[in-house]
Formats: C-alpha cells, structure tokens, sequence
C-alpha cells in the first residue's frame, strides 16, 4: 500500500519519502506561488488558476492572497465562498465547505496531524483526518481548525479561536479549546 492510500484510510503513514507526495506538494506550492503573485486586480486570472489549484469550488468565489495549500485537489468548496488574507489549508484529507462560508484573515484549517508518541513522531510519520465545515458559517480571525472536525451550519467562531472538537449547528462558539457559548436567536438581528 502506498503512503496515499494509508492516508486516503486515516492510517499513519509517511509523506516526507514518498515521490509522488512529495511531487504533488511542490506542484501545488508553486501553483499557491504563482497565484499569490498575480496583480489583485486581475481576477479573472486569479480565478482561473484557483480553479487548477483547488479540487472542486463553486460560483461566486473570492480568496484574497496569499493563500496557500498542500495538494489542494482534496478541497472542495461551495458556492459564494470568501476568505481573507493569508488562509492556509493543510488539506492531506478531505475539506469539505459549505456554501456561504466567510473565513477572516490569518486562518487555519488543518487535516495532518503527529503522533503523540516520540519514536513514532521521529520517524515522520501523521495521520489526515477531513474536516468539514457547513453552510453559512463564519470563522472569525486567527481561527485554526484542528484534523477531524466538523462544523454545523449557521454557526459562527469566535476570533483566536483553536477548534479541536466538532461544533454543532446553529451556535456561538469561541475559546482555545473552542467551546459553545449559546445557540444564535432572533435576538442576534441587528437593528439598523
């Protein structure tokens, strides 16, 4: 079995020798390169090439540069998806996103993760766990998602957050660990 496969099934496995891992990577790297130097108001280009780098994504998108990722072909996104500046996916598994999701600058969304165990850990080895994040969520900035999650739909997280654990739908949730502070209500209607 190769080191993609024990990936693709969540066992632990080693990307630092693996060729063609290590080819995929670099390709991508230079395709986040690329993307990340051309003119921001050359959108049509830039929508092009996001379009190579990123597995599948729906219409009326916007990801504000830099943004970077590992293979990209395991991200999938829906439609009317906005991300701001200096979004990093490590996307070793699936990222699943849902449709009008708003991501604010400087987050993380990471499917690879280390052994606890020392010997393990210095033999390269990790492990890729999807995570999966629902409609109309918002992720405040400096948020950082951790391999495994899953995020409900309608939910919000709080700023700085670090979310190790799933989130259920329909809440406020922030903090490191992130925990849910209260379920969204009528009374989250702004007044203009």
């Amino acid at each position: 079995m190769t080191e993609k496969e024990k990936a693709k099934k969540g066992m632990l496995y080693n990307n630092n020798y693996d060729k063609e891992l290590i080819k995929e990577r670099i390709d991508c790297q230079k395709k986040c390169q690329k993307y990340n130097m051309i003119p921001v108001d050359a959108i049509e280009e830039r929508r092009r090439l996001i379009r190579d780098i990123i597995g599948e994504i729906g219409t009326g998108f916007c990801i504000e540069q830099p943004f970077h990722c590992d293979y990209g072909y395991n991200i999938q996104i829906g439609k009317n998806f906005y991300s701001n500046y200096n979004l990093v996916i490590l996307d070793e598994a699936k990222v699943i996103i849902g449709d009008y999701v708003f991501i604010a600058p400087d987050c993380g969304i990471y499917t690879a993760g280390h052994p606890i165990n020392v010997q393990q850990r210095n033999e390269g080895l990790e492990y890729a766990r999807s995570v999966v994040i629902g409609n109309n969520v918002w992720i405040g900035g400096g948020v950082k998602i951790m391999p495994g999650v899953m995020i409900g739909d309608n939910s919000v997280i709080g700023s700085g957050s670090v979310v190790t654990k799933d989130i259920p739908s329909g809440v406020i949730a922030a903090g490191n660990p992130c925990k849910v502070i209260r379920e969204i209500d009528d009374n989250d209607l702004l007044n203009q």
